[in-house]
C-alpha cells in the first residue's frame, strides 16, 4: 500500500471519492438494507454518472466486499486491542456488544440476512477467522465442568471452522456457545423485539456473558 505522504494528488482524490462512496452507500443500507444498494442510487447522490462511479468500485459485490472487509477488520481490531489489555471471555463479550451498539447496521451486515447472490472472497473469511481466534485463545483459558451432551466429542471431528487452532474440544464448546447466544441476544435487541417487554437487554445480556464467562452450563 502507498504511504499517505507519497500519494499523488489523483491517488489521494481516488480514495477521498472511495470513501464517499462507502459513507453513501451506509447511508442507503441503513434506509433500505443491503440488498437495496444501488450503485446507481449513490452516482446520483454525489452528482456522478453511473460509468462514472463505475471506475471506482467495479459492481455492487466489490463495494459490498469493501463494506464488509471494513466492517470485520473494525470487531477483530476491538478484539485484539481487548485482549492485548488483559480482556477476558467477560471483556471480549462486553466489545463485542460496544462494536455492535456503535454501529447496528455495520453488525447486521456481517452478521444478519445474507445479502442474496453474495459470496465473501477468502481475504473477508480470513479477517472473520482472526476474530474466531481471539475467542478461542480465550475460551481456552476457562475451566468448567465436563460437558454430557455429545457436544465436545462433534467437535472434536469437525474443526474446520477453527482452522488451524489448537483449541481443545471444551474451548471449542465454549467459544461456540459464547458466539450463538451472544449473538443471539445481541440480533433481537439491535433488531428492536425486546422493545416493550419492559426489560433491560443489557441486563440480559450480561447474564449470558456472566454464565459463559464463568463456565456455567
Amino acid at each position: 500500500m502507498v504511504a499517505k505522504g507519497t500519494q499523488t494528488p489523483r491517488e489521494r482524490y481516488r480514495a477521498q471519492v472511495r470513501a464517499e462512496i462507502k459513507e453513501r452507500a451506509w447511508a442507503q443500507i441503513a434506509t433500505s438494507g443491503a440488498p437495496g444498494l444501488s450503485l446507481n442510487a449513490v452516482a446520483k447522490q454525489m452528482g456522478m454518472s453511473g460509468p462514472a462511479l463505475y471506475r471506482y468500485f467495479a459492481g455492487r459485490d466489490e463495494l459490498i466486499t469493501e463494506l464488509i472487509r471494513d466492517a470485520y477488520r473494525g470487531l477483530a481490531d476491538a478484539f485484539r486491542a481487548a485482549a492485548a489489555s488483559g480482556a477476558d471471555l467477560d471483556g471480549l463479550g462486553r466489545a463485542l456488544r460496544a462494536w455492535a451498539l456503535d454501529d447496528p447496521q455495520r453488525y447486521f451486515l456481517v452478521y444478519g440476512t445474507p445479502v442474496p447472490g453474495y459470496h465473501a472472497p477468502d481475504d473477508v473469511t480470513a479477517i472473520a477467522r482472526e476474530i474466531m481466534a481471539v475467542l478461542l485463545d480465550a475460551a481456552r483459558l476457562v475451566e468448567g465442568p465436563a460437558d454430557g451432551s455429545g457436544l465436545d466429542d462433534h467437535l472434536a471431528e469437525h474443526r474446520q471452522w477453527v482452522g488451524d487452532h489448537p483449541a481443545d474440544p471444551a474451548a471449542l464448546r465454549r467459544a461456540l456457545s459464547f458466539w450463538t447466544r451472544l449473538h443471539g441476544v445481541l440480533s433481537l435487541e439491535l433488531a428492536g423485539h425486546f422493545t416493550g417487554m419492559g426489560f433491560d437487554p443489557a441486563v440480559l445480556y450480561g447474564a449470558e456473558l456472566d454464565r459463559l464467562a464463568h463456565a456455567v452450563r
